[in-house]
């Protein structure tokens, strides 16, 4: 029997906004400081020594990370190998399989110039994944290889298959303590867009509106009934009579990206003066963030991400009604 492929998580640069790219480009690829081709380097040796001449000031741990995690997407990975990456706006994974072999290429995919096709084949929402499962794969490693439980329950889910929760195990081996406290932190902001997610329509609204209160506005929230593409109107009065006035729609559609007619609804009703803000926790197709671009009032369009950040920034000042939608404490952290 043949052994079975390995299956790889690869970041699609920071916070996985390059998801997008790698998969209508048909590439996965990483890459660090710009060290060249990575063929002119004999072994992981040669490659930490060229690392620690660029960069006499990083920690020995970084170093070795990084020169790993090269060497593995040149040597390790190979066609036919299962590879995943995160889009972290639309809280899914994409799974894919590896056609082609290492090559180096600064214009298919900057600044990740290291490449390997691939063939994206399906998408898994992270919901639907066990939580060890999840946990695993919050590493901050850019590359490492997944454990055949996880493997094994991502392709159940991908096949339609049933799957028992993956049993919580050690994570990946190769992070130092810098690392260590940036997959925390990040992995606390994962399980906050989780617990956000978990509102329902109403609350959602009533969170957008609370977040435009702790940054200083007043709100007027319409009331349950039709669509008016209308959700919250945000002034320093409260009344909308005063400027700035923003115009809010709020979409809670956590696995629907927002396109372009969405957008263009939008702002068909706006008035000249109008700020627009759109948030869909289900992210925005490239064509919506296109017309975004082009509207003839400022417009800023807020995934479930943004919101998250922008919730977080601002809680010191948020209300009680906004807090208890989704509480949030302080803790100490290692400077």
């Amino acid at each position: 029997m043949e052994p079975e492929a390995n299956m790889w998580m690869v970041r699609a640069g920071q916070g996985g906004r390059q998801a997008d790219e790698f998969r209508e480009k048909g590439h996965v690829g990483i890459g660090w400081e710009e060290v060249g081709d990575l063929s002119a380097f004999a072994d992981k040796a040669s490659l930490v020594q060229e690392y620690r001449s660029r960069f006499p000031d990083w920690p020995d741990g970084r170093r070795m990370s990084a020169a790993s995690q090269l060497i593995r997407f040149r040597d390790e990975m190979a066609a036919g190998d299962r590879v995943l990456m995160y889009d972290s706006s639309r809280r899914i994974y994409h799974v894919g399989t590896i056609t082609g072999a290492y090559r180096h290429d600064t214009a298919v995919l900057p600044p990740c110039e290291n490449l390997r096709a691939v063939e994206w084949q399906a998408e898994l929402d992270r919901d639907r994944l066990s939580l060890a499962a999840r946990n695993s794969l919050g590493s901050t490693l850019t590359l490492f290889r997944l454990s055949d439980a996880v493997r094994q329950e991502i392709e159940a889910l991908v096949s339609g298959q049933a799957t028992a929760p993956v049993p919580a195990e050690e994570q990946d081996d190769g992070e130092d303590e810098e690392a260590l406290l940036k997959r925390y932190r990040e992995e606390a902001v994962e399980i906050i867009k989780d617990r956000v997610s978990r509102l329902d329509a109403w609350e959602m609204q009533s969170l957008v509106a609370g977040l435009l209160r702790a940054m200083g506005y007043k709100t007027r929230e319409s009331s349950p009934g039709p669509d008016r593409g209308v959700d919250v109107i945000a002034s320093p009065d409260g009344f909308g009579f005063e400027s700035p006035r923003i115009v809010v729609e709020v979409k809670h559609r956590p696995h629907t990206a927002m396109g372009a007619q969405e957008v263009r609804s939008f702002l068909g009703g706006r008035h000249g003066d109008d700020k627009g803000l759109y948030v869909s926790t289900g992210g925005f197709t490239k064509e919506a963030r296109y017309e975004a671009d082009r509207a003839k009032i400022p417009l800023m369009l807020m995934d479930l991400n943004g919101l998250v950040i922008a919730l977080m920034e601002h809680y010191d000042h948020a209300d009680s009604e906004t807090r208890a939608l989704v509480p949030l404490t302080r803790l100490f952290w290692p400077a």
